[in-house]
């Protein structure tokens, strides 16, 4: 009998969980080396200008200081600003750290003291003297939004908005209901557990590894040797275990640079790690202004939707996201017109911060769709299946599946919205306020291209090898379950080798695309070994499987059997001593093609429902429930995505009330740099969250049918929360975070 439970669409603790919670997992700024030294950054003080003369001469006095790098005595490096261009790199030119004297924001790394000690380079680095030339700078978007400019040259991976769609203009000035408004997000920082670090490890023969903080091992390895003119065979990079990334380890830092720089001067090992503060002085998710302008009949019908959108940038990137294209791709409208500009601030460039764009301009379409409901007096729910279209109407392409009707209908079941009232303030529950808003999301589901490598031993064991990061989302976990059932092996049985870059190629860990990409190698890979262990089978004597197909058999208790006479069978261990090997090995590269890309659009979808509580005196806002209703075909592991979910509405939490960067325009600085006075979501402020994965399936997204989960936790949650509030309260608050001063203020 066939009697394995299947480990896919079970929901299986993490195989890495042990590790982590032991103490065993070992984190970039963690690795040991022989004669470790420590390198401490200085930052800029200044947000632009120059720097005009170092005193270095205290900091040099300090006992145990190796060397101190600024840009007069820094190695020769690559020249050309394109050498330091990594996969994921916005147009123009990156920050080359200790490149000149040139300072283009505050806190840009401008010097790197190395010592004996941490303790000695931390002490060094604050004797050194600087004395700069000041230049004016810009921090404010309020003011620079009116020199926004469309950037001349698109991302790469970022779709420009789509031309316009008949008069958008003309439609608003003739209907009959209207809704315009302006709705903003500030600056947000990702402030992750692990610290960005570099742990350099100088090897005989001038090689070195890299123990890097990123979420793609071969970035870095191309970032490094590019920047310093090395060989791939003698830089490795290693990163098994990532304390949270969420976008901010995406590109290479400074710190990287820096330890690299120093390792290979010195000839010793070498560790950098910024501090708290210093993780604000890299990407971050950009302050952004958005204008949306719907317009309806009385029934609901959207007669036009513009959106338009500014966001931030430095002076020397054009960072780019996804902000207004999600406002022609949910909606039917038959006038659309969709913009996206940047502004330029001497700020260090901004960069992909889970779901990049798409919680920033759902926050003002679903904000403005709730508006609109109100207006027409039709139900939130309602109008958004009037205007329902099951094209991505941007492309005009069919979609591979959407079962957003259904993330509506489920999860307005589970919470109940049935009974919700429509007037503002009409609900309560003692001295507070009670308000129930929804919101819809909507996410890309990509796959890339992706290598794997399986080995299974004699014994029984697989082991599976892929370079893709594990940056927190359980993909040591699923990759382990697809290869057990592929083999029809134990969890136990299975190895899963991640974040190095000597292992199969894999993209960077992003997009929410890493599931079906690696997802898809380890299925192929698997599948080639079962070809071959099938091919060994028919070689024992009298073998029962001498006829059979690879479609005729399954693998199962380490037996390869006979699906419609399983007891007839050929155990692995036999078919490999067959053959001779005490294993085999097996390579596979899965793409994504070109058919379903050219022809359809593949997305993930969600519905948000929010409660809060609001103190009818103080404005206080309690979130007390959230219920996410999820479409995102396959669900390998419902234990591991339903905590990807929940960690995802914890950011949107954080976005509707929490977050926000505080800048000192006087100054140009960051005011609030640090975990005491940037506030995140903590234990009191999370209630009930409940997460509905939906049935969807989808044969034509990628070979095993999956849509990412990391992201789409986050879209449409900081509007659904925004939506309640105003249901609770009547008041409409457009800018984020709703803090208590603008509720009082309303």
């Amino acid at each position: 009998m066939l009697s394995n439970d299947p480990h896919v669409g079970s929901p299986r603790s993490r195989v890495d969980g042990p590790a982590k919670v032991t103490g065993r997992a070992s984190y970039a700024a963690e690795f040991k080396a022989t004669g470790l030294t420590h390198g401490y950054i200085l930052s800029s003080a200044i947000p632009r200008g120059r720097i005009r003369a170092f005193d270095l001469a205290a900091a040099l006095a300090v006992p145990g200081v190796l060397q101190i790098f600024t840009h007069e005595n820094r190695p020769q490096t690559a020249w050309f600003a394109s050498s330091y261009r990594d996969q994921v790199a916005p147009p123009g030119k990156p920050l080359r750290p200790l490149y000149d004297a040139e300072i283009q924001h505050s806190d840009q790394p401008i010097a790197l003291v190395v010592a004996s000690t941490f303790e000695a380079a931390r002490d060094a680095a604050s004797l050194i003297g600087v004395t700069y030339e000041r230049a004016p700078h810009e921090t404010d978007l309020e003011r620079a939004r009116h020199d926004s400019y469309e950037p001349p040259k698109k991302r790469s991976g970022i779709a420009p908005p789509p031309d316009p769609k008949g008069d958008a203009t003309a439609a608003f000035g003739g209907a009959p209901i209207k809704v315009s408004a302006e709705y903003s997000l500030a600056t947000e920082h990702h402030n992750p557990m692990e610290l960005h670090g570099t742990t350099v490890v100088w090897e005989s023969g001038g090689k070195i590894t890299v123990h890097d903080k990123t979420q793609g091992t071969l970035n870095t390895q191309g970032y490094v040797t590019s920047v310093f003119g090395l060989s791939s065979d003698d830089v490795r990079v290693v990163s098994p275990f990532v304390g949270g990334g969420f976008g901010s380890a995406l590109r290479p830092h400074h710190q990287l640079f820096l330890a690299v720089m120093a390792s290979l001067v010195l000839e010793r090992s070498v560790r950098v790690e910024m501090t708290r503060t210093q993780m604000f002085s890299h990407v971050h998710r950009p302050q952004t202004i958005n204008t949306v302008a719907i317009s309806a009949d009385p029934d609901g019908h959207i007669l036009s939707l513009q959106h338009n959108a500014v966001a931030a940038t430095s002076r020397y990137e054009d960072y780019q996201e996804n902000v207004v294209n999600w406002s022609g791709m949910l909606y039917h409208s038959e006038a659309t017109q969709l913009g996206y500009e940047l502004a330029k601030l001497d700020i260090p460039t901004p960069g992909d911060m889970r779901a990049p764009g798409a919680p920033t301009g759902l926050f003002a379409l679903e904000s403005a769709m709730d508006e609109l409901a109100h207006a027409t007096g039709i139900d939130p729910i309602e109008l958004r299946l009037r205007n329902y279209t099951e094209r991505d109407e941007n492309d005009d392409k069919p979609l591979t599946s959407k079962e957003l009707r259904a993330c509506y209908a489920e999860g307005a079941a589970r919470f109940g919205w049935s009974r919700r009232k429509m007037t503002p303030r009409s609900m309560r529950a003692g001295k507070e306020l009670v308000g129930w808003g929804m919101a819809s999301g909507v996410w890309e589901a990509m796959m890339m291209k992706s290598s794997a490598r399986a080995t299974l031993g004699r014994d029984g064991r697989l082991e599976i090898a892929c370079a893709a990061s594990d940056i927190g989302t359980g993909t040591y976990t699923i990759l382990s379950q697809i290869g057990a059932d592929a083999l029809g092996l134990e969890l136990d049985a299975v190895t899963v080798k991640l974040g190095d870059s000597s292992l199969p190629m894999a993209p960077i860990q992003g997009g929410s695309w890493t599931a079906a990409s690696s997802g898809s190698a380890v299925t192929l890979t698997c599948r080639s070994l079962c070809e071959t262990l099938l091919k060994h089978a028919k070689a024992v004597e009298g073998s029962p499987l001498t006829e059979a197909a690879i479609e005729d058999v399954a693998f199962n208790g380490g037996m390869i059997r006979l699906r419609r006479e399983p007891d007839r069978a050929v155990s692995i261990t036999d078919a490999l001593a067959a053959a001779g090997l005490d294993q085999i090995e097996a390579e596979e590269t899965a793409s994504p093609g070109l058919i379903a890309p050219m022809r359809r659009a593949s997305y993930t979808h969600s519905a948000v429902f929010a409660e809060v509580h609001v103190d009818e005196q103080l404005d206080i806002v309690r979130v007390t429930r959230v219920v996410s209703a999820i479409a995102a075909g396959r669900i390998l592991n419902p234990k591991t995505a339903r905590s990807q979910i929940i960690g995802g509405v914890v950011w949107g939490i954080g976005m509707a009330l929490h977050e926000e960067t505080m800048t000192d325009h006087r100054f140009g600085r960051f005011m609030n740099s640090n975990l005491g006075e940037y506030h995140v979501p903590v234990n009191a402020d999370i209630d009930g969250i409940e997460v509905i994965f939906v049935e969807e399936h989808d044969d034509k997204v990628n070979p095993i049918g999956v849509k990412g989960l990391g992201e789409i936790g986050v879209v449409g949650t900081a509007a659904a929360i925004a939506n309640a509030i105003h249901h609770a309260t009547g008041k409409r608050i457009r800018s984020l975070p709703i803090t208590v001063d603008k509720l009082l203020a309303a």
